[in-house]
């Protein structure tokens, strides 16, 4: 129902509570949006390589600390070899979308701050706060300036957000088709990973409606693999290589077979491929499992993707010392789960329990969900880690589920952790710091008490790039809006914030409760009780939108308004500014 004009602008409200009512206020984030450009230092490092644990607290490290110890006869991790530099901290800001203060950080975030040194909301994708976002750029975009080849690795899907925020800006996280496609056009040189199903149609049990994208990679010169023969098999003069190990995540190290490659492997094969060039190349590796081990509660998966990443660090160090030009640094975006080593006031840790677990909880899942009786729940149990007394209450919470999305996984997850004698607050992130490890110049950069973003200034730093510039490259050609579709599939955009984004004039004429937009010799004016525009004074075929007490128009208004052609691309939900 037409709402009137007194319910969208109420009565007895002044002229500046008016005009922020119906326009929209612009979010004070926009206002800083823009990096002051710094004169770019020398650089120290001709390559950079950025480790990433995702979800990697000091619980977490210590847990597979005492795993080592224990198992592998090794006093210490890799990481511990005289690497540990100090903490970063790890907030993003309040955001569009939720109520989330951003004192808890996603890895979108916590991504975004530390591959461009710029904080933002959770869920957003190396762009802005603010209801009309600006794209970031990353340390790898500001280096492919200088000529430099760049990677991605990760065992998650490689559209995951701590990929995807070194190579591609979108206002969600979710929207990883729209990553994907933006890797094509991105410049990065080599991407390893899960997440075939973001490159592929759904007939081909994908995510696509569009079509497969796999071949127009390989049109610009990738190599493609999609299991560790076809790795191998990737020249080491290739230029370019395509890597999809998996449809969505690469299984974790307890459940992978031998065709799956390891990180170190891809870790390996992206320094063959990316030290080929004589400029240098920066290089994100990620071990994304970690986090998800996390999520679920599970210590003996989570300990074992750790194990991995330490592996990998070994990897990337020796390369580093090798070489002599490379810098590395390796931290996390957040703490998942809330470990704690011990329980309930016994000073005890049952590390002889870490190794007993043959699979994950997520092969597990299957196979639980299948149990009728008590004694399916004890022989599941028995044979993936050896617990054969399992008691009444205990079975009861397998069968019944923990009551998280985890189900009956949850369930045996949490009986594991009371035996291992560990605890978690819940099934998502925390707020605590994180550690930093460095090896090369950058370790004077990112010593002591850091923020997140500062892994991005000293990375950008230490290789003499300059990320203002790209940035402004960037923000030059793209604006990612809010933006709302109406029922007749028009989509429109909020008109106060899009317009100051775009140098227009916004004011509101209290004798006619109209908002006027001007820019030039051009101004539009917009009565709000019916959305009805004139152009200049005359009727314009073009009609605004009150929704919730803010104005919404379309595209063509602004392009009328600049004179500039500005296209809707629809896929990446952006703002062309051509």
């Amino acid at each position: 129902m037409k709402k009137s004009l007194k319910q969208i602008v109420g009565s007895g409200l002044s002229v500046s509570l008016l005009a922020l009512s119906v326009a929209g206020a612009a979010s004070a984030a926009e206002t800083t949006t823009t990096p002051a450009a710094p004169t770019t230092p020398a650089a120290q490092s001709k390559n950079l390589i950025v480790l990433i644990g995702d979800g990697m607290g000091p619980a977490e490290v210590t847990a597979a600390r005492y795993y080592s110890k224990k198992f592998l006869n090794k006093d210490r991790l890799e990481l511990d070899g005289g690497y540990y530099v100090g903490k970063a901290t790890t907030y993003s800001q309040a955001g569009p979308y939720t109520s989330e203060s951003g004192a808890v950080t996603d890895s979108a975030a916590a991504g975004t701050a530390f591959s461009t040194g710029n904080k933002t909301y959770n869920n957003a994708i190396s762009v802005s706060n603010g209801e009309v976002a600006k794209p970031f750029a990353s340390v790898i975009e500001a280096a492919m300036k200088q000529g430099k080849a760049t990677g991605l690795v990760t065992t998650d899907s490689i559209v995951g957000a701590t990929p995807a925020v070194w190579a591609s800006h979108v206002r969600q996280r979710s929207n990883q088709n729209a990553i994907a496609s933006q890797y094509l056009t991105s410049g990065v040189n080599v991407l390893f990973g899960g997440g075939k199903a973001n490159f592929v149609t759904k007939d081909e049990k994908g995510k696509r409606t569009d079509k497969n994208i796999i071949p127009d990679f390989e049109a610009k010169g990738f190599k493609t693999a999609y299991d560790k023969k076809g790795l191998d098999a990737i020249p080491a003069t290739a230029g370019n290589a395509l890597g999809l190990f998996a449809m969505n995540e690469i299984p974790y190290v307890l459940d992978r077979e031998a065709s799956t490659p390891s990180l170190p492997q891809l870790s390996q094969k992206a320094l063959e491929l990316l030290s080929q060039n004589k400029n240098g190349f920066v290089l994100l590796v990620e071990q994304g499992r970690i986090d998800h081990a996390g999520h679920a509660n599970d210590l003996p998966s989570n300990i074992q993707e750790l194990l991995e990443l330490d592996a990998t660090f070994k990897t990337l160090v020796d390369f580093a010392k090798k070489d002599g030009n490379t810098s590395v640094v390796v931290t996390a975006d957040h703490e998942t789960g809330g470990l704690s080593l011990g329980i309930n006031n016994v000073y005890e840790l049952n590390v002889d329990l870490f190794n007993k677990q043959k699979h994950s909880y997520e092969y597990l899942d299957g196979i639980l969900k299948t149990a009728q009786t008590a004694d399916d729940v004890r022989k599941i149990v028995a044979d993936n880690i050896g617990f054969t007394d399992l008691s009444d209450d205990e079975i009861a919470l397998i069968l019944k589920g923990d009551g998280s999305s985890y189900g009956r996984s949850g369930g045996y997850n949490a009986v594991v952790s009371k035996r291992l004698a560990v605890g978690w607050t819940g099934h998502g992130h925390t707020g605590v710091d994180v550690g930093v490890w460095a090896y090369g110049p950058i370790a004077s950069l990112v010593k002591g008490d850091i923020d997140n973003t500062d892994v991005a200034k000293s990375g950008a730093k230490v290789i003499g790039a300059d990320l203002a510039a790209a940035t402004k490259e960037l923000q030059d050609k793209y604006l990612y809006p809010l933006f709302k579709v109406t029922r007749d599939n028009k989509t429109l955009f909020t008109a106060k914030s899009l317009a100051e984004a775009l140098d227009i004039k916004v004011t509101w004429d209290e004798a006619t409760k109209s908002v006027v937009l001007a820019k030039d010799s051009q101004k539009l004016t917009v009565l709000v009780e019916t959305g009805a525009i004139t152009d200049n004074g005359a009727a314009s075929a073009l009609v605004g939108n009150v929704d919730n007490g803010k104005l919404y128009l379309p595209l063509e208004a602004f392009t009328k308004l600049t004179g500039k052609s500005l296209t809707w691309d629809a896929v990446n939900e952006r703002i062309v500014k051509n």
